[in-house]
């Protein structure tokens, strides 16, 4: 069976829930601050590229998305080794249930469905990863409906309608690139947050790796997308016991609140 014919059991694996990462010791805090020190490097080069005219708003996805598949095989390797897949598919056919297997299927099938991302019109992606004193957590989720006014939009003019007269393309082209300029600005801006969630513990007090978390929503409707990248409070009541081994866990009030906040007539797809 292929993963599509497992597309109901895989999205079982996302939907209201998240991963929860055990922090025991420095390595694993530097290796956390390492991860998210690169998606806020990923998050300013998507920002230089929206700046460019030169660069289509294709090529800024397609850069964006080949980031983040490279960081999930990093983390199916991490956590299942060369062979993830067999390692998730075992797990979604029942022929494993642990840990390993749950995060292999849950990671795996986020690789998937980001593929589709940037194909699929009205559909948001959700991440909120949320730092807590001996653990963090990660939730993927996809959503219908529309995020708040305080996301950035910008226009692509290569989804234009094509019924646009040559002034109106070439205007509506002004329009875009301008939109887009508004949108790097806005990502620079606001990617500091997940460094700041996510400090170097080597030159930084332990008090200061305690608590922390952001959020980034994007979605497309027709030609216009939209984004929201924002610090994201923990709830330090979200956990009764402490973190023994990696796991796949309920959302937490945190993805509740901003589902209901950032968000217009939310619907979980996946």
């Amino acid at each position: 069976m292929e993963w599509h014919e497992r597309s109901e059991a895989g999205a079982d694996t996302l939907r209201r829930q998240a991963v929860r990462i055990p922090l025991p010791d420095r390595e694993a805090e530097r290796d956390l601050h390492e991860n998210m020190a690169r998606i806020a490097d990923a998050g300013e080069r998507k920002a230089r590229l929206l700046d460019d005219p030169d660069v289509p708003l294709t090529e800024v996805y397609e850069d964006e998305l080949d980031e983040m598949r490279q960081s999930f095989e990093y983390r199916l390797q991490q956590v299942a080794g060369e062979e993830y897949y067999d390692v998730a598919t075992a797990y979604l056919d029942g022929e494993r249930d642990d840990w390993i297997g749950a995060l292999a299927a849950y990671y795996l099938e986020c690789y998937y469905r980001l593929q589709e991302r940037y194909t699929v019109d009205e559909q948001i992606f959700f991440l909120l990863i949320l730092r807590y004193p001996d653990c963090f957590t990660v939730n993927l989720s996809f959503l219908g409906g529309e995020i708040s006014r305080d996301a950035v939009r910008y226009e692509s003019s290569a989804l234009a309608d094509a019924d646009l007269t040559e002034r109106g393309q070439e205007q509506y082209y002004a329009d875009s690139q301008y939109s887009q300029h508004e949108a790097a600005e806005y990502l620079r801006e606001s990617v500091g947050c997940i460094r700041e969630a996510f400090p170097d513990p080597d030159a930084t007090s332990a008090e200061r790796w305690q608590y922390g978390g952001f959020i980034h929503l994007t979605g497309r409707q027709g030609p216009t997308f939209a984004e929201l990248l924002d610090s994201w409070a923990p709830d330090p009541d979200r956990f009764d016991e402490p973190a023994a081994t990696p796991d796949i866990v309920p959302e937490g009030p945190e993805a509740r609140r901003a589902k209901r906040t950032l968000l217009t007539d939310a619907e979980v797809l996946i």
